[in-house]
């Protein structure tokens, strides 16, 4: 019923919005996404299947609308208690006939297709990084060709294979950075290629090139950057962990110490986003790619930027500072 339109089903609609919307903010295609009845999961389950892996799954009422619980709410509601899909809210299925009240409650009511759209949402997004092949690529550089075709010629194949801009791009997507701006990115890694050609190199050249982009969704509504940042003897430490190693994908951290540091962000990242901000860590250049590498999975709401990727005229509040010492 979700999928039938002449029933009044919204799910391809919403569907082709999630696309819309994801293919402009990224800065790629979309692929198509198709919509498959699968005899083998229960009736009100779905899975959210990409390259043959099930990245999502959530489950639905049809007909029933989803309360979500947004933090704060003024009483309980009547219906079937689940949680909310994309971002693992408490939530209550309820009849549409209570939408108003639980409105009035502070509950934020969904129905069944928007729940599923916006868990697609989230998953092709923390996915971005999968879904941009040789051939997304290859289009984007046609693109950029027909207006700038000595810009694009200059660097593929000439000076950088078309592997190595993919991972770089792929990188970009993985920091949740949108390669929108694909002029600039590759004006950059024109300049770069001669230096080096490893991505994670590449990748750190271009970010603070696009630093102005970066930066601008996370401002707040005065233009000021609220951000974390680690304590100086911290990120010392973390320096010195890097040196000593090499700074490679690689690198040992003492399990105490890990454990403090991700537990130390993750409260400041909740901290933080309870103020109504979103969670920034700014850090040194140097630890950045491996830091950044090394929250993604532990504190996926933390988005961690270098200093020289905030213009200079950028007015910036520290608003928390991270500390990780052992417990006496």
């Amino acid at each position: 019923p979700l999928v039938n339109p002449e029933t009044g089903g919204q799910l391809m609609t919403r569907v082709k919005g999630v696309r819309k919307k994801l293919s402009a903010e990224l800065g790629f295609l979309i692929q198509p996404v198709r919509i498959r009845d699968a005899l083998s999961i229960d009736p009100d389950t779905y899975h959210v299947v990409l390259k043959g892996v099930v990245r999502g799954r959530g489950k639905i009422k049809v007909g029933r609308e989803m309360a979500i619980n947004p933090g704060q709410v003024y009483g309980p509601l009547e219906g079937t208690p689940t949680q909310e899909p994309a971002f693992g809210l408490e939530a209550v299925w309820i009849e549409p006939s209570q939408r108003d009240h639980a409105r009035a409650l502070g509950y934020t009511v969904v129905d069944a297709a928007t729940a599923i759209a916006t868990h697609l949402n989230k998953v092709l997004r923390d996915n971005a990084a999968d879904l941009l092949s040789h051939d997304e690529v290859q289009q984007l550089l046609d693109k950029l060709s027909a207006k700038s075709p000595k810009l694009v010629e200059d660097l593929v194949p000439s000076k950088m294979s078309l592997g190595i801009l993919t991972r770089t791009l792929q990188n970009l997507l993985n920091d949740s950075v949108s390669i929108r701006d694909m002029r600039t990115i590759v004006e950059t890694l024109s300049e770069a290629a001669g230096r080096t050609q490893d991505p994670e190199m590449l990748t750190e050249l271009v970010r603070p090139r696009l630093g102005r982009m970066i930066v601008q969704a996370l401002a707040d509504e005065k233009n000021v950057l609220p951000v974390m940042t680690l304590d100086p003897g911290l990120e010392q430490l973390l320096h010195n962990v890097l040196q000593q190693q090499g700074n490679g994908p690689n690198v040992v951290m003492e399990p105490g110490l890990a454990e403090r540091l991700f537990a130390a962000l993750r409260q400041g990242a909740k901290d933080v986003e309870e103020l109504g901000s979103a969670a920034v860590l700014v850090v040194s250049p140097a630890i950045r790619p491996w830091l950044s590498k090394s929250v993604r999975h532990r504190v996926s709401e933390l988005i961690v930027l270098s200093y020289s990727e905030i213009p200079d005229d950028q007015a910036v509040k520290v608003i928390h500072t991270v500390h990780a010492e052992p417990k006496q």
